[in-house]
């Protein structure tokens, strides 16, 4: 670690910083084992744990040394990549990500695309020769800075986005044109200056500032508090700001991003499960306001990346002895990893994963053992619905296993109520959001009409054990009636649903279920305790 608290990564590069994962933070402590392994990292250079205590100490005298300090490490991360920030020519444009030295799936802040501006632009064009790309970074750019800077609410930008929707008859933002992109872009900049008041910022130096001090204050955020105290982690735990180079999955063509595991989260399957977009940016994966998955596409389109993103599978898991999730970007079919942390799974996954990954050498018995210890082994099974001659009132996207019974609830207000009353309910929302974590804890499970698996908001579902739901496109939500839709069948708030995260099926009523019992595993574990007794 240098004596200023920052790191460099870059993949092999020479006298990269080694840190900790307490000075780092987690993310960026793994970008650098990626990296060291030479695994494709974008290069990177972080603002270590020490820099969000000391500002949370001197905000005035830490805010008067950032520039300075940026612009000395900004030297660095332009040579390595032979942009320039704030160049109008070769523009580099950068990440600032969080990260605490504890994984916190999406409670902390993320901006993308700090650089872009107008004079900026036309040298992203420049360089690239595409502009739907300009465009639709720089309209991202725009919300996402109102919205994490300046609390700026998301509901304008959204209305917007829909109406040129609806006037183009298009479904998807990938079907707006650069045209489209553009004309949205000045009304982003019209809503910024009407929701903060004032101007967008055009000096990238200025962006960047404001995005770090932004990034570092979001471990104090309320999302962050409430899962720290779920999770009974200190509540003075500080995050790194991570500045990465951006890559861009939303270039089209051959470009998108992902969310992967290298097992299956929720029933352990030794297989490879992930999500992918094409023509997007990784929020637009995690943000659980997206439905559906170009995976199968992605491997028609580029037969090769199931190759690769198998034997980044098989790497990760020898690197780091565990089941890992990860981030990719791919720029014109060129794959890079963004991002791995130790996979959220089920109790039954937990187990499955432990036993074949002895089975599998990769780590041993009492490596096993001391992962498996914070679980109730005895506790550990599967819920299944025991008939299904009921039609379901939707299909959807399960994200965990097990199944989940109670009344209906719209909100935070109806989900406490339930809890008292001993019935915990089933919240139905538009979309989930980490924000939404003290809900999801409150809830027997979860349902929403917008969304996939590999949501932030959906790993946090499955980490607290609750049966989840995402990507019910039929649903329909009226809270003023305190109503739900599915097709032509109505339901009050308070009627009982059942949601079987197994299949993806939603149904009315209270279904009754069978329950399975991880035995075979189980009795491999009780082996291996006679063995190290002995």
């Amino acid at each position: 670690m240098k004596p200023d608290g920052i790191f460099n990564i870059a993949p092999q590069a020479a006298g990269a910083a080694k840190g900790n994962v307490a000075a780092m933070g987690m993310k960026a402590f793994d970008l650098s084992r990626m990296a060291r392994l030479g695994l494709p990292v974008p290069p990177a250079f972080v603002l270590g744990t020490a820099h969000c205590r000391l500002r949370n100490q001197d905000p005035e005298r830490y805010g008067k040394n950032l520039p300075a300090l940026l612009e000395e490490q900004l030297h660095w991360l332009q040579s390595i990549t032979g942009l320039g920030f704030g160049d109008t020519r070769k523009p580099l444009l950068v990440s600032v990500r969080s990260g605490a030295p504890v994984s916190m799936p999406g409670m902390m802040d993320t901006l993308l695309n700090i650089g872009l501006c107008d004079t900026t632009a036309r040298g992203l064009l420049r360089i690239t020769g595409n502009p739907r790309l300009v465009w639709d970074s720089y309209r991202r750019l725009i919300q996402n800075f109102a919205e994490v800077v300046f609390s700026a609410p998301r509901q304008p930008f959204a209305e917007a986005l829909d109406a040129i929707l609806t006037r183009e008859w298009v479904g998807r933002l990938q079907d707006l044109d650069y045209l489209n992109l553009a004309e949205l872009t000045q009304t982003y900049l019209r809503l910024y200056d009407e929701l903060t008041g004032r101007s967008f910022p055009q000096d990238p130096f200025d962006q960047l500032e404001l995005a770090v001090q932004a990034v570092l204050a979001s471990c104090t955020s309320h999302r962050a508090k409430e899962y720290r105290r779920l999770y009974g982690l200190t509540d003075d735990l500080c995050t790194a700001a991570t500045i990465q180079q951006m890559v861009f999955g939303n270039a089209g063509g051959t470009s998108g991003a992902g969310v992967g595991f290298t097992r299956d989260p929720d029933t352990g399957e030794n297989r490879l499960y992930f999500d992918f977009l094409f023509n997007s940016q990784g929020e637009d994966i995690v943000s659980g306001r997206t439905i559906g998955s170009d995976a199968q596409r992605l491997f028609w389109a580029l037969p090769e990346t199931e190759q690769i993103l198998l034997d980044i599978c098989a790497a990760l898991e020898q690197e780091y002895g565990d089941a890992q999730e990860f981030e990719f970007t791919l720029q014109n079919g060129i794959l890079y990893l963004l991002q791995t942390r130790t996979a959220k799974r089920t109790p039954w996954a937990a187990l499955r994963i432990a036993v074949e990954q002895v089975g599998e050498g990769i780590i041993g018995k009492s490596d096993a053992l001391a992962r498996l210890s914070g679980l109730v082994l005895g506790d550990i099974q599967r819920q299944r619905l025991s008939l299904e001659e009921k039609l379901p009132l939707c299909q959807g996207q399960p994200a965990g296993i097990g199944v989940a019974a109670g009344p209906l609830a719209l909100d935070m207000e109806a989900a406490r109520r339930f809890s008292e009353q001993g019935r915990p309910g089933v919240l139905v929302r538009e979309e989930m959001a980490t924000a939404d974590i003290a809900e999801i804890a409150l809830s027997a499970g979860v349902l929403t009409a917008r969304g996939n698996r590999t949501s932030h908001a959906a790993v946090v579902a499955r980490q607290l054990g609750k049966a989840c739901i995402t990507g019910c496109s039929t649903l329909g939500i009226d809270p003023a009636r305190r109503v739900v839709k599915f097709g032509d069948r109505f339901l009050t708030e308070g009627e009982w649903i059942t949601l079987d995260s197994n299949t993806g099926r939603v149904f009315a009523g209270e279904a009754s279920v069978v329950i399975d019992y991880p035995i075979q595993w189980l009795a491999e574990v009780e082996k291996w305790r006679q063995s190290t007794d002995h």
